[in-house]
C-alpha cells in the first residue's frame, strides 16, 4: 500500500470504529500538503462512491494565531458532503462524532462559477456569492487528542465534522463581512465572541484564497456550493447534552443542540 493509501486507511478506521488514531504525518512526507491533499481527496472520494455528495467547501486555519501554533503561513481547506448537513430544531447524534469542538462561522451560498484564471479576488467572491447564512461548524478530528500537524488536519479533510446552517438568507449587499460581530452561547453563558475581521482580515478574503488554491487543484466552485468561509471566533468542546446559539450581527442566529447520548465504539 502506498503512504496515501495507508493513510487513507488510517484514518477511514478512525471515522468508522468511532476511536481515534494515532498522527498520520509518521506515513507522509515531513510538511508535505500537497501529498496530505491526496490523502484528503482519496477519502471523500471514497465517500462519494459510497453514496455521498459533494455539496461545498470549508476553509480551516484563518486565524493567525492558529496559524503560528502549526507553523504555516496559509489557511486550508476541506470538503462538505451533504451526509454533513444537520438541521437546526433536530439535535445532532453526538456518538457520530469522535472529539468534536464548534465554532461561528458566515457560509456563502454560491450562485456562480469561480474558476477564472489568475488570483481570484474578493470582490469577484462578492459577485459570485448569493447570500450568506449564519452557520455552525462542528469540528472533530481522527487523530487522538488533537495531536494535530499541517499534514494531519488536511489529510483528515482539514479536520471536518458536521456543519449546521441558519435560516436567514442575507445578500452581500445588505452587510459587510469583515464588519460582522460575533457572540456564541453554550447553555446559556457567552463562551465564544469574534468578528469577520478575525477571518483574514475579511471572510471574503478567505473565500478569495480558497477559490484560487481549489482551482489550482483542478476543483473549481461552482455555482450551488455552500462555502464555510472560517471562524470567527475560538472554537469550544462539544459534550453531549450542549446546546449552542451563535449571534452574527446583521446575519441572524444559528443554533445547535447535541444529543446526551455519549459515545461508545462498537
Amino acid at each position: 500500500m502506498t503512504a496515501v493509501g495507508e493513510a487513507a486507511a488510517r484514518l477511514a478506521a478512525a471515522a468508522d470504529s468511532r476511536r481515534p488514531c494515532p498522527p498520520v504525518r509518521d506515513l507522509l512526507p515531513a510538511g508535505d500538503i500537497n501529498t496530505a491533499y491526496a490523502v484528503q481527496t482519496a477519502l471523500i472520494g471514497a465517500r462519494t462512491s459510497n453514496g455521498a455528495t459533494l455539496v461545498g467547501w470549508k476553509i480551516g486555519l484563518t486565524n493567525p494565531k492558529v496559524q503560528a501554533q502549526l507553523g504555516v503561513d496559509q489557511p486550508d481547506f476541506g470538503k462538505l458532503l451533504d451526509d454533513m448537513a444537520c438541521p437546526q430544531d433536530t439535535p445532532v447524534d453526538h456518538s457520530r462524532l469522535l472529539q468534536p469542538r464548534i465554532e461561528a462561522e458566515i457560509a456563502f451560498v454560491l450562485t456562480g462559477d469561480l474558476d477564472q484564471p489568475g488570483d481570484i479576488s474578493a470582490s469577484a467572491v462578492r459577485a459570485a456569492a448569493g447570500y450568506a447564512v449564519a452557520a455552525l461548524e462542528i469540528v472533530d478530528s481522527r487523530i487522538a487528542g488533537w495531536d494535530i500537524s499541517i499534514v494531519d488536519t488536511v489529510a483528515d479533510n482539514a479536520s471536518s465534522g458536521l456543519f449546521v446552517l441558519g435560516a436567514a438568507h442575507t445578500p452581500l449587499h445588505r452587510f459587510d463581512p469583515a464588519a460582522v460581530g460575533m457572540s456564541m452561547t453554550r447553555n446559556g453563558d457567552v463562551v465564544s465572541t469574534g468578528s469577520g475581521a478575525d477571518c483574514l482580515g475579511d471572510p471574503l478574503t478567505a473565500v478569495a484564497w480558497l477559490a484560487t488554491t481549489a482551482r489550482d487543484y483542478g476543483q473549481p466552485l461552482r455555482a450551488g456550493d455552500v462555502i464555510l468561509s472560517g471562524a470567527l471566533g475560538p472554537m469550544v468542546p462539544v459534550a453531549p447534552g450542549d446546546t449552542f446559539r451563535a449571534e452574527l450581527t446583521g446575519l441572524g442566529s444559528v443554533h445547535a443542540s447535541f444529543t446526551t447520548q455519549t459515545q461508545e465504539a462498537p
